[in-house]
């Protein structure tokens, strides 16, 4: 059984855990740096991507979330997740992680309608993937090794570079795990001795 952790400093953390073991995998709140040494994949969740930066650096997880992608282990990004993994963000002059190739707009669809719920078409996961997005953001451009695999009104709302994995809005507020379960089979897949470069 895969051991996700599920970053835990702030956000939807619980939600997560339910999620990842309502597909089989065994889910870890990660509170420490050295906990990342103990899992095989890692969720960062929505919250607040501004305060969740500032606990990055209180509990210096900043260069080991950093690592911890580098050594091709697989990141799933949610809402604040995705903000913390594009390399630029607009009107920002400082990017988080800079694990994946991405602009991205934070809070982007505005706060006069700050949730709403849609049916995506999620590429290899689901043709009705029932969406919750809270002030979400969206990406506003790609590199080349970035695959989109949702939109929504012609913005880019999930993506997957390698091992890495994120969506603006919310699977973990569903009882859809099907977003989840694809993290657990590209976490499976980046243990099989196949999958090493």
């Amino acid at each position: 059984m895969v051991r996700i952790g599920v970053l835990g400093l702030q956000g939807a953390i619980r939600e997560h855990i339910r999620s990842v073991e309502a597909v089989g995998a065994e889910g870890i709140v990660i509170k420490h740096k050295e906990q990342l040494d103990e899992i095989d994949g890692l969720i960062l969740p929505g919250g607040e991507s501004t305060t969740m930066r500032r606990l990055i650096d209180k509990y210096e997880f900043l260069e080991p979330l950093v690592n911890f992608g580098n050594q091709g282990k697989p990141i799933f990004g949610t809402c604040a997740g995705l903000i913390l993994l594009a390399n630029e963000i607009v009107g920002q002059e400082n990017a988080h992680l800079k694990l994946m190739d991405m602009k991205v707009e934070r809070n982007a669809f505005g706060r006069q309608r700050e949730s709403f719920e849609a049916e995506l078409v999620v590429k290899g996961v689901a043709d009705d993937f029932e969406a919750v997005f809270i002030r979400a953001p969206y990406i506003v451009g790609v590199g080349p090794e970035v695959e989109v695999i949702a939109t929504y009104k012609g913005n880019i709302v999930a993506a997957k570079q390698g091992h890495y994995l994120c969506s603006a809005f919310h699977p973990e507020l569903t009882d859809d795990h099907r977003l989840t379960g694809h993290f657990i089979e590209m976490v499976e897949e980046s243990q099989r001795p196949a999958a090493t470069v």
